[in-house]
């Protein structure tokens, strides 16, 4: 992995296209929210398979936590579908046959000259897509456990959210007042008069 990717540093702001052929940015799908991001080997490998229907099942937590998830993957985009599909994922996978990501990352799986994957790794990212945590996972315990990603996601929205604790001074003071800028979700409403 290159020197720059690394926990602090900004990840790549890469558009591939997605799973329903629309070119997408990564800082898009991230908008306002941390991201988990998974470079994939592919539908190939049962690792892969396995590490997916993991954080299949886990999503429902992540997508009422204000956190955004994606996949992306060397696969076309016709077997991008099917490897989506077959693990129930609910976030975008991007697919990226041209390697772009692989090579600018310098994460190529020379171990498999077959199907010339990218190494695999998961990366936590705040907002701006600020490197947060980096998992390689060429072996599978190498890659993070759901209770991996909670504590990393705990730390993001604890130091990202100003409205973490409710009781911090000052708080409740700026809602009455109608400042709702802390307040994630909130910040965007017009409070009615």
């Amino acid at each position: 992995m290159r020197s720059d990717i690394a926990p602090g540093g900004i990840f790549p702001d890469y558009e591939l296209p997605d799973h329903e052929n629309i070119p997408r940015r990564l800082s898009e799908l991230q908008g306002e929210d941390p991201l988990v991001l998974m470079l994939s080997r592919g539908h190939y490998c049962p690792k892969e398979h396995q590490h997916h229907l993991e954080l299949a099942a886990f999503y429902p937590k992540v997508a009422v936590a204000y956190t955004q998830m994606g996949t992306i993957a060397t696969d076309d985009h016709h077997v991008l579908q099917e490897f989506r599909a077959s693990v129930g994922a609910q976030w975008p996978f991007l697919s990226d046959p041209g390697r772009t990501v692989q090579q600018d990352l310098d994460i190529q799986e020379y171990t498999d000259p077959d199907h010339d994957p990218m190494i695999p790794h998961t990366l936590v990212l705040k907002p701006g897509l600020v490197i947060h945590s980096i998992y390689n996972g060429y072996w599978f315990w190498g890659r993070p456990s759901v209770d991996d990603l909670r504590r990393d996601l705990r730390a993001v929205t604890k130091e990202i959210r100003p409205d973490w604790d409710l009781s911090t001074p000052g708080l409740p003071e700026a809602w009455d007042a109608g400042s709702w800028a802390p307040f994630h979700g909130w910040n965007k409403r017009v409070r009615p008069d």
